[in-house]
């Protein structure tokens, strides 16, 4: 088998198919990420989202006896939203990171994927081959640096030349011996922007992130969302893109590329107080599609009151109070509580001690105490 030529052939399928930027690598064992996964976990940095077997996050043949190459993926997105509406008083809106804008991701480049799995076991019928997105084991960002895709910013995100750190990133084991790419050159430099403009100093340092303290991760949990990130929240829905914004790489790209990528601005900076009152059946038809839903409508409709305490929107006012009142989720009816003591409208006292007597919950009771104390403070 002529490898380099069959590798120049992928290469070019791929470009058909929409992959915007192909790697190649060995299927060695990532000994240094290893070495730092377990660092991470000496510190508590991580987020509990992550494969809990750091061998299998390491090494591709535990994935696929006999892996000898891994071939990474990286598609573009967007990072402007076009005619983006405004939110105002009485209409307040809440923002979703880029990576959730269109259609979720893994899907799209699990398409790519599987075409181009199709590709070469035409070619190779013999061949082994398992892809992964994001979900997937093995770390994404470190097999794509090594395959040459970007070089791994202080950010913890791939930065690409051509595209900024605006991509998303897919990888597949395979048999085959493909000739490994040449890994980039580190070019942050002695750039800090990304470490100084994270909100809540999540980026410990240089390629370290202490994942409970990122809004990303935070916007993601299900509980409640600890009382010193609240503020610094702002009015995300979902994720964070600080850290990249900041970037100077990525000034002045906005890639448009893939049309299943393209945003609805309603759903990107969406109206903060319908979220609020969605079903879970309305819910899914509306923001089903997105990557930002895969932990259902009740963390996104805790972050939306958030955000409306954010702005303390009075127009909120109401609908805070029917959930302080009469919903069932302990976690949406406390940050509501809390919210109305945001807000500071001291008419919600009232409201407030009416909820204490009734609630069970004692988080809930300290939240709705909370609130209490800062009306008080204002009367």
């Amino acid at each position: 088998m002529d490898i380099y030529a069959l590798q120049q052939d992928i290469i070019r399928y791929s470009k058909e198919i929409g992959i915007d930027k192909i790697g190649f690598t060995t299927a060695d064992p990532f000994s240094e990420l290893k070495a730092r996964l377990v660092r991470q976990q000496e510190l508590g940095y991580n987020s509990g989202f992550e494969e809990p077997d750091l061998d299998k996050r390491t090494d591709a043949t535990l994935l696929l006896p006999g892996a000898t190459s891994i071939i990474s993926i990286a598609l573009a997105y967007p990072s402007k939203l076009e005619d983006a509406p405004k939110g105002k008083k009485g209409e307040r809106r809440g923002l979703f990171c880029r990576s959730s804008w269109g259609l979720d991701y893994h899907r799209v480049l699990k398409d790519r994927l599987t075409k181009l799995e199709a590709y070469i076991l035409e070619i190779v019928p013999n061949a082994t081959v398992q892809s992964m997105v994001d979900t997937g084991a093995l770390s994404d960002r470190a097999v794509a640096e090594r395959a040459g895709i970007g070089w791994s910013g202080k950010n913890c995100a791939i930065i690409t030349p051509e595209f900024g750190s605006y991509v998303y990133l897919g990888e597949m084991i395979t048999n085959i011996p493909f000739i490994p790419d040449t890994p980039m050159e580190d070019q942050c430099g002695t750039c800090t922007k990304c470490l100084d403009a994270c909100p809540t100093d999540a980026l410990v340092g240089p390629g370290q992130i202490d994942a409970k303290r990122c809004i990303s991760f935070l916007t993601q949990t299900k509980d409640f969302i600890p009382m010193e990130f609240r503020k610094k929240i702002g009015n995300r829905i979902y994720g964070c893109d600080s850290c990249q914004t900041s970037c100077p790489v990525n000034k002045g790209h906005n890639h448009q590329i893939h049309k299943e990528m393209e945003p609805d601005a309603e759903i990107a900076k969406a109206e903060l107080i319908p979220m609020l009152q969605l079903s879970n059946r309305e819910f899914k038809a509306k923001f089903g599609h997105v990557s930002g839903a895969w932990r259902g409508k009740n963390p996104l409709q805790r972050n939306a009151i958030i955000a409306l305490a954010h702005f303390k929107e009075e127009a909120a006012i109401p609908t805070l109070v029917e959930l302080v009142k009469k919903d069932t989720r302990p976690v949406i009816r406390g940050t509501a509580a809390w919210a109305l003591g945001e807000i500071g409208n001291v008419d919600m006292l009232s409201v407030l001690y009416e909820a204490l007597e009734k609630e069970e919950e004692q988080e809930v009771r300290n939240e709705i105490e909370y609130a209490i104390d800062v009306l008080k403070n204002i009367e």
